[in-house]
C-alpha cells in the first residue's frame, strides 16, 4: 500500500483511546459488510477462492528449485508451518481458532500459512471451480513439537522436496515423516465425520491487541489486510491478557475459541522454551497456544513474503524492522545508511528486508 494511502486510511480507521465507559472492543462482525468496505480487496472474492488462490502460490513456491540457500531453509520452514497449521485443523474447528494478528511481518506470514492450508480440510463449494478441489495437502511435513504430549511425530510425506544446508534451521524437519493423529483427537475427528462435510468457511477469526501508542499505518495496514483477507476481527486497546480474558469469555465475541494462532518466533522475548502447541499459564484464560513459524529466522520470513509478493506494513521499508507502538520503536539502526540517497526511507533507513541477522531485529526497540 502506497505511504499516502495508508496515511489516508489510517485517517479513518485509526481507533482513539477509549474513554472510561467505552467499550473496551471492537468486532468486524461481518468483514464482507460496510465496516470493512474501505479496505482493499472487501467485497471482491470469497474466504474460499481466496484460499485457493494462495494454496497456489504457495504450492508453486515450494515446487520452485533454487540454488540459494535462504530459499531453500525458507521452503523447508513452510512444510513445517502448513503440518502444524494442518494439524490445528484436524484438532478444531474453525469456530473453535482464532489469530493473534497486529499486522506484523511474522503474524502476516502466520495468515497466510492459515489460509493456504484451508482448502486442504474442506470440500469445494459448489461455486467453486473443479480444478481447486481440496487434495489432500501433501506439501507439508515435519517435527511437530507439542507440550502436552510426550510423542515427537510429523505427517505426511511432501511431493516437493527442498535440499537443506547449514543455513536451515536447525529445528526444521529434514527427517523421514510419519503421520501425526494423537488418539486424543480421534473422538472430535469422528464426530466431524459424522456429521458430514464441513462447509468453508465465510471469514476467519483474529484478535488485535493494539499497544498504548499504535502507529496510524500499523492500524491503516491492520484494517486494509483485514478485508483483504476476510477476517472477522475483533479490536482491543485493553492488555494482553485482560484483551483475551474478554474476547474469549462467556460472552465475549471469541466465546467458542479453544485455540489461538500467535506468530512468536524463538528469538522474541519468551520465545525461547515455546513448542509448535502450547497451553497458556494457569493464571492466563485457558486455551491452546499454536505457534507454526516459531523456529523461523528473520531472513526466511522476508524470504517468504517477498518470494509471494505479499503486501505489507509500510514502516518495513522505512527502517523499522520490529514493530511495537511509537513510545518504543524506531527505524533500526542497523539499517541506516552512510549516506542518504533519492528513494530512502526516513532518515535514510534501508527497507527491513536487508537486515539478515535475527540478533538485529530488535535493535530498533526500547523493550
Amino acid at each position: 500500500m502506497p505511504a499516502a494511502t495508508a496515511a489516508a486510511v489510517a485517517a479513518e480507521r485509526a481507533v482513539p483511546p477509549p474513554a472510561a465507559d467505552a467499550p473496551p472492543l471492537h468486532t468486524n462482525v461481518d468483514v464482507n459488510g460496510a465496516d470493512a468496505g474501505e479496505g482493499e480487496g472487501a467485497g471482491v472474492e470469497s474466504l474460499e477462492a481466496l484460499c485457493r488462490e494462495l494454496k497456489t502460490k504457495v504450492d508453486g513456491f515450494l515446487a520452485r528449485e533454487t540454488d540459494d540457500p535462504v530459499l531453500r531453509s525458507t521452503q523447508a520452514q513452510v512444510r513445517v508451518g502448513l503440518g502444524v497449521v494442518d494439524e490445528a485443523l484436524r484438532r478444531y474447528r474453525p469456530v473453535e481458532l482464532s489469530l493473534s494478528y497486529n499486522g506484523g511481518k511474522d503474524c502476516l506470514v502466520l495468515l497466510i500459512l492459515i489460509l493456504a492450508a484451508l482448502p486442504s480440510h474442506f470440500p469445494p463449494s459448489s461455486s467453486s471451480s473443479s480444478t481447486s478441489s481440496a487434495t489432500p495437502n501433501t506439501t507439508t511435513a515435519t517435527a511437530i513439537s507439542n507440550s502436552d504430549s510426550t510423542t515427537t511425530t510429523t505427517t505426511t510425506t511432501t511431493t516437493t522436496t527442498a535440499d537443506t544446508d547449514s543455513s536451515a534451521p536447525k529445528n526444521d524437519a529434514s527427517s523421514s515423516p510419519s503421520p501425526y493423529l494423537p488418539s486424543k483427537t480421534a473422538p472430535a475427528a469422528a464426530a466431524a465425520a459424522a456429521a458430514g462435510p464441513a462447509k468453508f468457511p465465510t471469514s476467519f477469526q483474529a484478535l488485535y491487541i493494539r499497544p498504548p501508542s499504535p502507529f496510524p499505518e500499523v492500524d491503516a495496514f491492520v484494517a486494509s489486510s483485514a478485508a483483504r483477507y476476510r477476517l472477522d476481527l475483533t479490536t482491543s486497546d485493553r492488555s494482553m491478557k485482560a484483551a483475551l480474558t474478554e474476547c474469549l469469555g462467556a460472552s465475549g465475541p471469541g466465546r467458542a475459541v479453544r485455540a489461538v494462532f500467535v506468530g512468536t518466533r524463538r528469538t522474541d522475548p519468551h520465545g525461547a522454551a515455546l513448542s509448535h502447541f502450547d497451553e497458556t499459564d494457569h493464571d492466563w484464560p485457558r486455551f491452546m497456544r499454536i505457534h507454526p513459524v516459531i523456529d523461523w529466522h528473520y531472513r526466511e520470513v522476508w524470504g517468504f513474503i517477498r518470494a509471494l509478493e505479499i503486501p505489507y506494513c509500510p514502516l518495513y521499508d522505512k527502517g523499522y524492522t520490529s514493530l511495537g507502538g511509537t513510545d518504543d520503536t524506531h527505524p533500526n539502526p542497523a539499517l541506516k545508511r552512510g549516506e542518504r540517497k533519492v528513494g530512502d526511507g526516513d532518515q535514510g533507513f534501508r527497507p527491513a528486508y536487508e537486515l539478515m541477522e535475527d540478533e538485529e531485529e530488535r535493535l530498533g526497540r526500547d523493550r
